[in-house]
């Protein structure tokens, strides 16, 4: 029996990537042991920064069940990030015994478009329109393929024949969004949200490279229909942002309304790391297209704490390392079940 506030007793587990760095030396910096499972060949990123107190190999994260036992005889708490539930799919996380940081049912919500869209349309969020048909299109719209797969053949069309051009490199996708495209600034919020103080943060915020959408504006208009270049979304790194201070209340409300709306929708609610991707215009109007439930990789920018957190913290405090003070509290406070699910 592990007893009240012997937070040292547990470690602090996680797979190796997306977020993995950061997610480790939070949890070094709050004092808790590490343990990285990489995939075979993988290590080096973890070894040379010496977030890992342990590593655990194996030949491809679809056989982190195999190696599930071992961590649970490390009272290991396994902390999900994009990378862990892309590779795992939302199904199989359900399917966990191992301790995990966060609730597992609302990864559900997070992965399926049409329930996200009905999850954050009852939290009262704007969001672009939705083209349920190719035919239906009548202006700008992004094609996105579901799951976490970084933005990876996203593209964009402005009618229906555009799209079944576009879809001919797409063989076997099946399922996919239509979604309006809205021209602004994209703004990733990073929000975290604790059930042992019933707070809400906003702990930073980034924008996305995105591989050749961000980069072809270097080349001549005429270049571009010369060559045929056609655009692409995948995520190739992350622009550190700080938005006007005039726009934090609305922000802060749009996640007070999420984290919310989450209570509805599943048991335990949403808590936790989170992000609202969004488009914010010329007229500094907000449209919500997206959702993560756990932590996204825009926060890797602050490791060493964002402008935000030192208004707040006054020291280093990475979304990571608030993962980790969220769990040793909830330990000391003998209150576990609040951070995990």
């Amino acid at each position: 029996m592990i007893k009240k506030g012997d937070f040292k007793k547990y470690k602090i587990a996680t797979i190796g990537s997306h977020s993995a760095l950061q997610i480790l030396k939070g949890a070094k910096d709050e004092g808790f042991q590490t343990i990285c499972v990489c995939e075979k060949g993988k290590t080096k990123p973890y070894t040379s920064y010496k977030v890992a107190d342990e590593i655990i190999e194996i030949d491809s994260f679809q056989h982190f069940f195999k190696i599930e036992k071992e961590l649970m005889a490390r009272n290991a708490i396994v902390i999900p990030h994009g990378s862990f539930v892309s590779y795992l799919g939302w199904e199989r996380v359900q399917q966990l015994k191992c301790l995990h940081y966060g609730t597992k049912a609302i990864l559900e919500w997070e992965s399926n478009r049409t329930k996200e869209r009905q999850w954050l349309t009852s939290a009262g969020l704007n969001q672009p329109d939705i083209f349920q048909h190719p035919e239906d299109i009548d202006r700008a719209v992004i094609v996105k393929f579901h799951g976490a797969k970084g933005g990876l053949g996203y593209f964009i069309a402005n009618n229906p024949n555009e799209f079944y051009e576009r879809m001919k490199d797409y063989p076997h996708e099946k399922d996919y969004t239509i979604q309006e495209y809205i021209v602004g600034v994209p703004v990733y919020t990073h929000y975290f949200y604790s059930r042992l103080t019933e707070e809400l943060e906003i702990m930073s915020f980034d924008k996305r490279y995105e591989s050749n959408a961000d980069s072809i504006g270097r080349i001549a208009a005429k270049d571009q229909l010369d060559v045929g270049i056609k655009t692409s979304y995948t995520i190739t790194g992350n622009i550190p942002l700080v938005v006007r201070e005039s726009l934090l209340p609305d922000l802060f409300g749009m996640g007070e309304r999420v984290v919310k709306a989450s209570q509805a929708v599943c048991k335990g609610g949403l808590f936790g790391p989170f992000c609202l991707e969004m488009i914010i215009d010329k007229d500094l109007k907000f449209y919500v297209f997206e959702i993560s439930a756990r932590i996204v990789a825009g926060t890797n920018l602050y490791i060493n704490g964002s402008p935000y957190t030192d208004l707040r913290y006054g020291e280093p405090m990475s979304t990571g390392r608030r993962v980790a003070r969220d769990i040793k509290q909830a330990i000391e406070a003998g209150q576990m079940e609040k951070v995990l699910g």
